[in-house]
């Protein structure tokens, strides 16, 4: 027999009191419980459910489980079943989540009065040869290290600023993926900053004079680890944005990374290397709309590789919560793991925002 502190998640108590209060009209509002025969409790349902996704464990060792814990008795199948109409309902719940995490989040502002933000994108795939590719698009809060938004679509649908929703004071953070006109102009228009590491080939620039900026004639100017900054625009609907495009040149090891992944894509791809972006591969090259007044060319530098957080956050979820490679066979059931995958690791971060708050004698609500 196990133990009940063996019990996935352990303090199910502390836990709930993060979930919506109304779980069970929830439940039905988004047709998770219909029928009026077995197991009932939504509560014990999606405990169950983490169980499974989160504990890392099969469809029959949950329910094994939860009958070694007293929890309940229910046949695996009757679990699947469940998980088929479960997404709707956990995506509730996530996004209940999402916004008492929001509004749990504080400032960053050694050089920023507003909030910085990492959009960024991950790919997962189900088994087999055949198996459905998704994206999870995301946004991670600095320094909290706390998501604020998140989106699961197929792999048809591609990184797009467009896709996330910004307020005035934030500062967005991308990369080369969401380098396009469309995108920083939806950021601008918000009211927000922007920080995107720059294509040349996507993102057309015009200098201050208004012909075609020629970034090759420029940055070859700049010696191994030289920065500079010059001012650029762009047009979108209709209206000029100014911008500064902020540059420094890599030292000849980080140069010849570069080029060598630069040369494996495009031979991956069966494609040949352009030779003006082969030449670019000796630079770091970031757009931002910030004034110069406000952050230096390093500053603006240095707060791009921040970016990094987010790929962070991918490794733990695709390896502490196995997010990386789905284990379901059909759409309905992949989506609900995925989702309730997301689910756990917000409670996670909420569990680590709420640890400082802790008494060292532990939480009530767990008694």
């Amino acid at each position: 027999m196990v133990s009940n502190s063996d019990s996935l998640p352990e303090e199910w108590a502390i836990l709930a009191s993060w979930l919506p209060a109304n779980l069970d009209a929830l439940a039905r509002e988004h047709g998770f419980t219909r029928r009026a025969r077995g197991l009932q409790d939504p509560s014990l349902w999606l405990r169950l459910i983490l169980m499974h996704v989160g504990g890392g464990l099969s469809l029959k060792q949950t329910v094994a489980r939860a009958s070694e814990l007293g929890l309940a008795q229910v046949s695996s199948v009757a679990l699947f079943k469940r998980l088929l109409v479960a997404e709707p309902w956990l995506q509730s719940l996530t996004s209940h989540l999402l916004s008492r995490q929001r509004q749990s989040l504080g400032i960053w502002a050694p050089n920023w009065s507003g909030g910085v933000r990492v959009v960024d994108a991950t790919e997962v795939l189900e088994p087999g040869a055949t198996g459905s590719t998704w994206r999870i698009h995301y946004s991670l809060r600095l320094p909290e290290m706390l998501c604020d938004h998140y989106e699961l679509t197929d792999s048809s649908k591609g990184e797009k600023l467009g896709r996330f929703a910004f307020k005035p004071k934030d500062l967005v953070l991308a990369d080369r993926g969401y380098s396009h006109r469309a995108g920083v102009a939806h950021v601008l228009n918000s009211g927000a900053s922007v920080v995107v590491r720059w294509n040349h080939a996507l993102f057309p620039m015009m200098g201050a004079d208004g012909q075609p900026f020629e970034v090759l004639t420029e940055v070859r100017k700049l010696k191994v680890l030289e920065m500079a900054e010059w001012p650029v625009t762009f047009e979108h609907g209709g209206h000029r944005h100014e911008m500064h495009l902020c540059v420094c040149r890599k030292g000849h090891l980080a140069t010849d990374r570069a080029m060598r992944k630069s040369l494996r894509k495009a031979q991956k791809n069966g494609t040949k290397p352009d030779k003006s972006s082969l030449e670019l591969t000796e630079y770091i090259l970031v757009l931002t709309s910030v004034p110069a007044t406000l952050l230096s060319t390093r500053s603006v530098l240095e707060t791009y590789r921040n970016r990094w957080q987010v790929e962070l956050v991918f490794k733990r979820l695709k390896s502490l919560l196995g997010l990386g490679h789905v284990p379901k066979s059909n759409d309905a059931s992949a989506r609900a793991w995925m989702q309730a995958k997301i689910l756990t690791s917000l409670l996670i971060e909420r569990v680590l925002l709420e640890s400082e708050l802790f008494s060292p004698w532990g939480d009530s609500r767990g008694e």
